[in-house]
């Protein structure tokens, strides 16, 4: 299942791994972008701290991690690709992938629903 941060990244939950991205909300309001710097394998997170951060030709933004834990892969092909992003956010879009220590953490963030919802209010 999909949870989602006010912050607008996205985490999908397989065993203990936590795959994670920005939702098209997130792309489509950034528009162009230019430039993601995420973290290498190994990087420890904690959630609601910053992995990395993504430029467009906008703003710049900060992403945050949603549980603590240890980066077991990042999607290196984004960098060559950014346009992945906005083909699919959600998908082969994704940025890192956490081994986390408290899946339950996650537990604190929207189901798509409470998001779309969410986005009402912006």
């Amino acid at each position: 299942m999909l949870k989602i941060a006010t912050s607008h990244e996205w985490a999908r939950l397989e065993g203990n791994i936590v795959t994670v991205g920005i939702t098209a909300y997130a792309v489509e309001q950034l528009g162009d972008i230019v430039y993601l710097d995420l973290p290498k394998v190994g990087t420890a997170t904690r959630a609601g701290e910053a992995f990395g951060e993504i430029e467009s030709v906008k703003a710049a933004s900060e992403l945050f991690a949603p549980v603590d834990g240890v980066i077991t892969a990042v999607n290196s092909d984004l960098a060559d690709d950014l346009d992945t992003l906005k083909k699919d956010a959600v998908g082969a879009g994704w940025m890192i992938q956490i081994k986390a220590e408290k899946p339950a953490q996650l537990d604190a963030l929207m189901t798509q629903e409470q998001y779309d919802d969410y986005l009402k209010t912006l």
